[in-house]
């Protein structure tokens, strides 16, 4: 039997998007511009009447809510690229309304969204390597923060931005040797150790900065940031290139780090170890897998990995660090993998969304929409409520995640 779920979800969004757009529609023009002034290629300004643009928009967002209702009533699955078209549809009709009299600069807020999103999807990706190997990692938050707090001091005492790199992902391992230990080799609850993590992470940090890092600041707490690499010819693509081409090296590292854990999780025999490890310890321990010992390291690498995103954060972004100043980006990537069906191109996908989702704020403040700051300083976790509540269909995590192996 097909769910309703889909075509529900979709059925209020166009509702809401009916009383957005239509019932309080706003008159006006909406330019979307497409170029920034040192692209190569200039794109012209798109211009969009806001008004006709909401009632296209809406007309179409009814009959994709029609057409999945009629494919579920015809016992067929919904696309997922029938869902993305409805999400991209209803951006553009909030984007157009949002922006009536003003200029959205595209490029810009892909940019932003994608800075923003890089230590969730670091994050996302250690959260589907743990749980994948069948261990809950709640301390993902803490991870973020040992990372971010360890390469600011380590790059600024050094004044080498790589080796605070290093010390960030030695941060995030060390978390996750504590996370290992007490879930693996004492069977504690590891949603419970996740959270202790996190509280212990947040206040040595906190204690740390206000006593060592804060009267220091010049010696302690001033890492050299990496600059911006123009990758040349891709970094001139319209609208892509900007984006995606010109970033700094942790930016480069991450596509990377997506890349090889997509590869070896589903295309070598470690990945088939470790999903064979999270779905059915049992079974792998009776063909000569060490159960414990393939947890451990693994929940180490997710910790390494995860450690890459805290050191963005200050090497990459903000360029010191500041007491809690993940704000709960770990939460995030958590959301992120359970919204990505612990896939990792998929938990990357959903991080990128709610990097949108964050950065949206920003560039409507910026250009003075009327949407309220409150709303948009919510909207990221509205998506992230919504995301994990499944309403694109139902979430199935590995079978043995937070479950302890006691080999018998």
């Amino acid at each position: 039997m097909k769910s309703w779920k889909t075509p529900i979800a979709l059925a209020i969004f166009t509702l809401l998007g009916f009383l957005l757009l239509v019932v309080f529609g706003r008159d006006g023009e909406s330019t979307m511009r497409l170029s920034t002034t040192t692209d190569l290629i200039q794109l012209p300004d798109v211009v969009l009447p806001t008004r006709p643009t909401g009632i296209v928009v809406v007309a179409l967002l009814l009959l994709i809510t029609a057409g999945s209702g009629w494919l579920v009533r015809s016992k067929a699955k919904v696309p997922l690229w029938l869902v993305t078209v409805f999400a991209v549809l209803l951006l553009v009709g909030f984007l157009a309304w949002a922006s009536a009299d003003h200029t959205i600069p595209v490029p810009g807020l892909l940019f932003g969204s994608l800075s923003l999103a890089v230590p969730l999807i670091f994050g996302a990706l250690g959260g589907v390597i743990s749980e994948r190997v069948g261990v809950v990692n709640v301390a993902i938050e803490g991870q973020l923060l040992a990372g971010a707090f360890t390469s600011a001091m380590v790059a600024s005492i050094t004044q080498q931005p790589l080796l605070g790199l290093v010390a960030a992902m030695v941060a995030g391992v060390l978390v996750s040797f504590v996370l290992a230990a007490f879930a693996i080799k004492y069977f504690v609850d590891q949603v419970i150790v996740g959270v202790v993590l996190n509280v212990l992470v947040s206040g040595v940090t906190g204690f740390l900065f206000s006593q060592l890092l804060a009267p220091n600041a010049a010696t302690l707490n001033s890492p050299p940031r990496f600059e911006n690499i123009n990758i040349p010819l891709l970094s001139e693509i319209p609208i892509i290139g900007p984006v995606f081409f010109r970033q700094t090296l942790i930016v480069y590292i991450m596509y990377v780090a997506v890349a090889c854990v997509y590869f070896g999780l589903f295309h070598t025999k470690w990945g088939l170890r470790l999903r064979a490890v999270g779905e059915h310890p049992q079974a792998a321990d009776t063909v000569g897998i060490n159960v414990a010992r393939t947890r451990f390291w693994n929940v180490s690498l997710a910790g390494a990995i995860a450690g890459l995103g805290g050191a963005y954060f200050t090497l990459g972004s903000v360029g010191a660090f500041g007491k809690e100043m993940t704000a709960g980006a770990g939460f995030i990537a958590l959301a992120a993998v359970i919204f990505g069906r612990w896939d990792p191109i998929r938990a990357t996908l959903a991080a990128l969304l709610f990097g949108f989702a964050s950065n949206l704020q920003n560039v409507l403040s910026i250009i003075g929409s009327p949407v309220p700051s409150e709303f948009m300083l919510m909207l990221p976790y509205l998506v992230t409520i919504f995301a994990v509540a499944g309403l694109v269909g139902q979430s199935r995590g590995p079978a043995a995640s937070g479950k302890p192996y006691i080999k018998s």
